[in-house]
């Protein structure tokens, strides 16, 4: 059985909880990205902060864009190890209706499965259509 370390992405952007929400847009449009994980002490996952998350708690709630990444980002996110089995990992993203999953060993980001992730490397595909199929029946 494939492991997530087989299919990560394993570079990854991130942002600082002191970064700004504005530095955030323009490292997710520079790398055209909706998710980046926020770490402290250059490796360590504290949260992640998406598109949604600067659209809802920044933009709807008026934040100027200096505001720090920590007012906006989210926090008690799950994440895997990099053993853990890619159709783990497909239900872990099903269950709480994410596209992205942070890989940590410890508390040490070291990579990031999407759902893309799932379909294109290694034929996951159905592990893949699962997980969105429960996201998207979820969400809506």
């Amino acid at each position: 059985m494939r492991k997530v370390k087989d299919i990560m992405t394993d570079q990854v952007v991130t942002v600082s909880p002191q970064d700004n929400i504005y530095e955030v847009a323009v490292k997710m449009k520079d790398h055209d990205t909706g998710f980046i994980p926020v770490v402290e002490d250059g490796s360590r996952l504290i949260g992640v902060i998406t598109d949604r998350d600067l659209v809802i708690r920044a933009i709807a709630e008026k934040h100027p864009g200096s505001t720090a990444v920590e007012t906006v980002m989210t926090r008690g996110i799950r994440a895997a190890s990099p053993d853990t089995r890619v159709d783990d990992a497909a239900e872990l993203m099903a269950e709480q209706q994410i596209r992205r999953l942070p890989v940590t060993e410890g508390e040490r980001l070291i990579g990031v499965v999407s759902i893309g992730d799932l379909a294109v490397r290694n034929n996951f595909a159905d592990e893949a259509g699962e997980a969105l199929s429960e996201i998207s029946h979820q969400v809506h």
